[in-house]
């Protein structure tokens, strides 16, 4: 019922016009994506998890993330308040905290499949601040 829902919603932005005040810019980027707080192992050290995946467009303040699955391991990624991801721009690695906004599976997509998963980007250091806002606003130029 969810899915039908979240469906919906995805073709009405189409017909309709998205709500975003800020324009994301299309760019398909490799990230890996971990929870912002690692399981214990039975022994308490900390197990890290990953799962890559690429972004499918872009604002200076969200992401839209293109994911195999919508879990990581046992924990279902939307009902996480934080996620990190280290998303790979052209001039090096950034890192970034995101929270989960929304979801929707792509099975009906043309071109992609999985599920994307459409994020605020929620902490960075000010160094990947830097490097992602002048990144995203050479996406921007390019279209001028």
């Amino acid at each position: 019922m969810a899915e039908i829902a979240r469906s919906i919603v995805a073709r009405l932005r189409q017909f309709l016009g998205d709500r975003r005040s800020l324009k994301r810019q299309k760019a398909s980027l490799p990230f890996s994506l971990s929870l912002s707080s690692p399981a214990r192992s039975l022994n308490g050290a900390r197990r890290v998890s990953t799962m890559g995946g690429h972004t499918m467009d872009l604002s200076s303040n969200g992401v839209s993330l293109i994911l195999p699955k919508i879990t990581l391991g046992e924990h279902h990624l939307i009902g996480e308040n934080r996620l990190n991801v280290k998303l790979e721009l052209p001039v090096g690695p950034v890192e970034m905290q995101v929270m989960p906004v929304h979801y929707e599976s792509l099975e009906d997509h043309e071109t992609e499949t999985g599920y994307l998963i459409g994020a605020k980007i929620v902490s960075m250091s000010d160094e990947d601040r830097v490097k992602f806002a002048e990144f995203v606003s050479s996406l921007t130029d390019r279209k001028r």
